[in-house]
């Protein structure tokens, strides 16, 4: 097995109605006088009713460009260095969030995140999803520190689509899915790697048991307690599996398949956790896990999620060209097993899955 590092947890994380009240004492706590605050449009609109004004420290507030590139983080880390910041707070998504982490990560201050949504782990990881200006994704970054202070106000993320939610659900219910084949091809389990399976299993054994209860009550826009188990699984349960597993926590075929429908236009205005889920179940069905299949299918019918291209609005002559770019050499669907996956293999895989349905 190869070394892993651990990078578990931010170093305070708080889920609470009401605590970005606390925010101005916690940044004095951590001797932050001066704040660069970094939103996205809607994020802010989103978030600026329950923002507090600061009577200390001071601020500023940008907005970023809409990509998370490295010449958006120069962008951001020159203007936090001219302000003289100690530190900058990211208002948003992931890709607000993992511009902020860049951006500190270059100036070495601290970075504190309040999510807008809850549809990746975004604002756990101490990484970052790259894309270029016209927003192709490139690479990530991992950084050797978590994040100095995350804090989740449910009461911004109930206010956020319910697309959005379910999406998230998607792709935390990769976190199992992918975990488990990477993870069952080892012949011993240290500590960390069996708390990143433990976790992903429990991510998914969350979404199964409340998966439905916080659609509903995001629908409503009520905080119930199944919303927040759900937040919280996504956010943090989602964080902790990559946080502890390192590489067998992260990604496998789901993941790939994702990569692979990015070839089809239609599929450019599919949130990225439905087409994680869908990729689920080609992962499940190149596993021969068919018992499993039925029961993610019946999950998403119930959900909302997609569980065909037909569903997805993409004709199956695309299916050749998906599975050619799921399968490219540098892709994690080769993780799954020794010897890779042809795209001959994923072609029949999404053939028997579309023909199931």
């Amino acid at each position: 097995m190869a070394e892993l590092v651990v990078r578990g947890a931010p170093a305070e994380y708080v889920c609470r109605v009401g605590v970005l009240e606390e925010l101005e004492e916690k940044l004095l706590l951590r001797n932050i006088q001066r704040v660069l605050i970094v939103t996205g449009v809607q994020s802010w609109i989103a978030a600026e009713s329950l923002f507090p004004s600061f009577h200390t420290v001071e601020s500023r507030r940008i907005t970023y460009n809409g990509e998370c590139t490295l010449e958006e983080m120069d962008r951001l880390a020159n203007v936090a260095h001219a302000f003289q910041a100690d530190a900058i707070i990211g208002v948003g998504g992931g890709k607000v969030l993992d511009v902020v982490k860049g951006a500190c990560h270059q100036l070495g201050r601290k970075s504190i995140l309040i999510p807008t949504l809850a549809s990746n782990c975004a604002p756990w990881t101490p990484l970052s999803v790259i894309y270029t200006e016209d927003g192709q994704m490139t690479h990530y970054d991992i950084y050797p520190s978590s994040v100095d202070l995350l804090l989740v106000e449910p009461q911004i993320l109930i206010s956020a689509p319910v697309s959005m939610l379910i999406a998230g659900i998607g792709d935390t219910l990769a976190k199992w899915v992918e975990a488990d084949v990477l993870i069952c091809q080892l012949p011993h389990l240290s500590l960390p790697v069996k708390i990143a399976h433990d976790t992903a299993r429990l991510c998914a054994d969350e979404m199964f048991a409340h998966g439905e209860a916080a659609i509903k009550a995001s629908k409503e826009k009520q905080v119930h307690d199944s919303f927040i188990r759900i937040v919280e699984t996504i956010i943090m349960l989602g964080g902790m599996v990559g946080g502890y597993g390192d590489q067998y926590g992260r990604i496998a075929g789901a993941h790939s398949i994702h990569n692979g429908l990015t070839v089809v236009p239609e599929a450019h205005s599919i949130l990225h956790g439905d087409k994680v889920a869908y990729g689920i179940l080609v992962q499940l069905t190149l596993e021969g896990k068919s018992d499993e299949v039925a029961r993610y299918i019946s999950f998403y019918e119930r959900l909302g999620l997609p569980k065909s291209l037909q569903d997805m609005k993409i004709a199956n002559k695309w299916i050749k060209k998906i599975a050619e770019q799921t399968t490219r050499t540098n892709e994690s669907i080769h993780l799954m097993k020794d010897g890779g996956v042809t795209a001959e293999e994923v072609t029949s895989a999404i053939l028997a899955l579309e023909s199931s349905i």
